[in-house]
């Protein structure tokens, strides 16, 4: 079969011949449908993450749906023909194994979950990673509920799901992105305010920030607009360091928290608010033969939303 692997620092993803996985003792073959596109996929390319992978060539691609095809030796979670999804971790396919940009993969069963029904292949690949990660995000670090004031930093593909998130569970959210041609698609999800800035809302008395931005200056405003005893979450990586006010962090007790990938009950959490209509990724579909081009599109900001390749 066909994969598309990561050979060398600087060079494209290359379209190589590979044997067909074979399930081994744990571990089950999903024949994939999706497999969705991430920024860490660009990292693995330019030398930024490549230290993260074990081996070379390695087929890339850490976002994955599909469908059961095989099960190895002692593999008893799943049965051929289930749907399934496997959540981002670095233990798993696309990073630590071959990934899902090749149309079958052997995963570790232990690292793969039940999809649920009606979920599009493109929507159940994007929660994989986007998905689970805005989840945490909002919902584990941030503790966020029912009446929660939740502020949100870009609204990208990651803050549009961390925005849907904090919505599906009857939360107040405002939204400060800087490209205004995202405001009227905040306003269409619901969000009770939209500005370019997230002082704009400081007088509202925030409950809590997540910034998915992370440039720095958004950190710095996210600790300025948060209510005293508020909570600021760090998701966004833009630059690699910010400063912040200490005085006014330490002042109004505010509580600045890290939030990195999620965990399977993430997933599992995110994949049903996408099964009940509450969450949908902004995703644009791509095909297998498309993949090293949509590397290229990632690298040079040409995607809105998150990029999937679809297997037909």
């Amino acid at each position: 079969m066909k994969a598309w692997q990561f050979t060398e620092v600087g060079k494209p993803l290359t379209r190589n011949e590979v044997p067909e996985p074979e399930a081994g003792p744990g571990e089950i073959v999903i024949a994939v449908r999706a497999a969705g596109f991430c920024h860490s996929d660009v990292g693995f390319l330019d030398g930024t993450l490549t230290s993260l992978l074990p081996f070379r060539p390695i087929t890339l691609g850490h976002e994955i749906a599909g469908v059961v095809a095989a099960t190895g030796p002692g593999s008893t979670r799943f049965a051929v023909g289930d749907r399934v999804a496997v959540p981002a971790a670095i233990e798993g396919p696309g990073t630590s194994s071959n990934g899902g940009f090749q149309p079958r993969v052997a995963v570790r069963e232990d690292l793969v979950i039940p999809l649920p029904d009606g979920i599009a292949w493109d929507q159940a690949a994007a929660a994989t990673d986007a998905g689970l990660t805005s989840y945490h995000a909002m919902i584990v670090q941030g503790g966020v509920t029912a009446g929660t004031k939740v502020g949100v930093i870009g609204l990208g593909g990651l803050g549009s799901l961390g925005a849907q998130v904090a919505l599906a569970v009857g939360a107040e959210v405002h939204v400060a992105e800087k490209n205004e041609k995202v405001h009227a698609f905040a306003r269409e999800l619901g969000v009770a305010g939209v500005a370019t800035d997230i002082g704009a809302f400081a007088e509202l008395g925030l409950d809590v920030i997540v910034d998915f931005a992370g440039f720095g200056t958004t950190t710095a405003a996210a600790v300025e607009a948060v209510r005293r005893d508020g909570r600021v979450v760090q998701v966004g990586l833009g630059v690699s360091e910010g400063t912040i006010n200490l005085q006014t962090l330490t002042l109004n007790q505010v509580s600045l928290i890290g939030s990195q990938a999620g965990t399977a009950e993430d997933c599992r959490a995110v994949l049903d608010l996408v099964a009940a209509g509450k969450v949908t990724s902004r995703t644009t579909p791509i095909g297998f033969d498309d993949i090293a081009d949509g590397i290229g599109r990632l690298e040079r900001g040409e995607v809105i939303g998150r990029l999937v390749a679809v297997y037909g």
